[in-house]
C-alpha cells in the first residue's frame, strides 16, 4: 500500500454529517474526475475505500445512485451516470445548464463556507491527487483536464492560507506543493493529521540522519585538515633539526618540536596540554608556526 493510498484511506474515514458538505466533496470529485460533462460523469479510481465512499458520498448529497459500478474486479474502478435526469440535477445544484455543454468553471457560491471548501479540497484530492511517499521526497499534486478549475482551484487555495505552485504537463494542469510543512499543513486540513503526522516523522528523521552525516563529513575533514598540518610540522621539525639542534633552539621552540615529534598524532589542544606549565592552542601553534619559518630560511 502507498503513501498516497493510505491517505486516501484515511481521507476517506471522515463522517458525511452534512449535506452541503457531501456536495461539496462530490464536486471536487466531479471537477477532477475523468469526465463530467452534459453527456456522462464518469470517475476512476484504484482505490478501494474511495470506491466504496462513492455511492455513499453521491446518495448523500444527491438522492442519485450510479448507473454503472464496479464489478468484482481489482485495479482501477470505474463509476457512471448517464441517466440525463440524474446529470440534470447534479448540473442543477452547482449552477450549470444541463442542456447545454458544460463549461468546467468553479461556482464559488457553493464554497462559501469553510467547511465546504475543505471538503470540496478533499473531493479533488480524493479524484485527481497524489502525494509522494516522504521518505522518497515531497510533493503533493491535484490534476485536472481544465484550465479553469485549475486556476479557480489556487485562489481557493490561497484564500484558505496556502500558497501552491501551478504546472502544465501531458494535457493535464496541476496545483502542487513541494514543501514539508505546506503539504502536512494541507493533509491536515483536508482531515488526513495522520498522514501528516508520518510526513512530519520522516522529515524528522531524514533530518537528523543528515545532521549526523554533516558533523561525521564535517569530523572526518576536520581530522583530515589537522593529520595534514601535523605532518606538515613533522617535516618542517626535521628539517630545521638537519642544520640545528634542540637544544640551539629557544625552552619553548624547543619544547613544543619535542612535542611535536613525540606525539605525531595529537591535536594542538592535546599538545597544548602538555606543555610545562600548559598552554593555549593559539599559543602553541604560534611556536609551530615560528617552527617552520625557521626551517624556511
Amino acid at each position: 500500500m502507498s503513501f498516497s493510498a493510505d491517505t486516501k484511506r484515511e481521507l476517506c474515514r471522515a463522517p458525511l454529517s452534512r449535506k452541503c458538505c457531501a456536495q461539496a466533496e462530490c464536486y471536487g470529485i466531479l471537477l477532477y474526475a475523468n469526465r463530467f460533462d452534459h453527456g456522462e460523469a464518469r470517475i476512476v479510481t484504484e482505490s478501494v475505500d474511495f470506491a466504496a465512499r462513492l455511492p455513499v458520498l453521491f446518495k448523500k448529497a444527491f438522492h442519485v445512485t450510479f448507473d454503472r459500478l464496479p464489478g468484482g474486479e481489482s485495479g482501477k474502478r470505474v463509476f457512471s451516470i448517464t441517466d440525463r435526469d440524474k446529470l440534470s440535477v447534479l448540473s442543477a445544484a452547482f449552477g450549470y445548464d444541463p442542456g447545454s455543454s458544460l463549461a468546467h468553471h468553479t461556482t464559488f457560491a457553493v464554497l462559501e463556507e469553510g467547511h465546504c471548501r475543505t471538503a470540496f479540497f478533499r473531493g479533488a484530492f480524493l479524484a485527481g491527487g497524489s502525494v509522494t511517499d516522504p521518505n522518497k521526497g515531497y510533493h503533493l499534486e491535484l490534476a485536472t483536464t481544465h484550465a479553469s478549475v485549475n486556476r479557480e482551484l489556487q485562489t481557493l487555495l490561497w484564500e484558505a492560507g496556502f500558497a501552491p505552485k501551478s504546472v502544465t504537463r501531458g494535457g493535464e494542469y496541476m496545483a502542487y506543493f513541494k514543501q514539508s510543512e505546506a503539504i502536512a499543513d494541507f493533509l491536515t486540513n483536508l482531515g488526513a493529521p495522520l498522514a501528516a503526522m508520518e510526513l512530519m516523522n520522516a522529515k524528522a528523521e531524514k533530518d537528523l540522519r543528515g545532521g549526523v552525516n554533516r558533523r561525521v563529513n564535517c569530523d572526518a575533514a576536520n581530522l583530515g585538515k589537522a593529520v595534514d598540518a601535523a605532518q606538515a610540522q613533522l617535516e618542517s621539525i626535521r628539517r630545521l633539526l638537519e642544520r640545528t639542534s634542540l637544544e640551539d633552539l629557544s625552552p619553548k621552540l624547543s619544547e613544543a618540536a619535542r612535542l611535536r615529534l613525540e606525539n605525531p598524532d595529537l591535536t594542538l589542544s592535546e599538545l597544548a596540554a602538555l606543555c610545562q606549565p600548559p598552554i593555549t592552542k593559539s599559543s602553541l601553534n604560534h611556536r609551530l608556526k615560528k617552527l617552520s619559518e625557521l626551517a624556511e630560511q
